[in-house]
């Protein structure tokens, strides 16, 4: 991954990164802006958070294979940095089991909460 060249995006206001119930194949590093997750719950869009420079998202479904449980949104012109899953895989395989297994149980304690 050494040789690897990170991609940028620039999203610009309001433009959806990811859906909820997609599949995740990339994660996101915010570089500048800001992003927002929500749901959609009975037709309404519902924020649960607001991410900024140095936040990370989308990295639940790289972490477990599970589709999206939330979307994603630009809620300022932001530019993020791409995490492949074929990079974060090559990062967790070089973790300790322990640690893997610990990420695996706040998915998934995360994901039960949120339903």
């Amino acid at each position: 991954m050494a040789d690897t060249i990170l991609q940028r995006k620039v999203l610009a206001e309001g433009e959806v990164v990811f859906k909820e119930g997609e599949e995740a194949t990339s994660a996101f590093l915010i570089q500048d802006g800001e992003v927002e997750i929500y749901r959609t719950v009975d037709g309404q869009k519902t924020v649960l958070a607001t991410i900024g420079k140095g936040g990370l998202f989308g990295e639940m479904g790289l972490i477990d294979s599970k589709p999206r449980a939330a979307g994603a949104q630009a809620k300022i012109k932001a530019t993020v940095v791409v995490v492949t899953r074929a990079m974060f895989q090559e990062k967790l395989a070089k973790c300790d089991p322990f640690i893997r297994a610990l990420l695996n149980i706040f998915v998934d304690t995360i994901r039960r909460t949120n339903k």
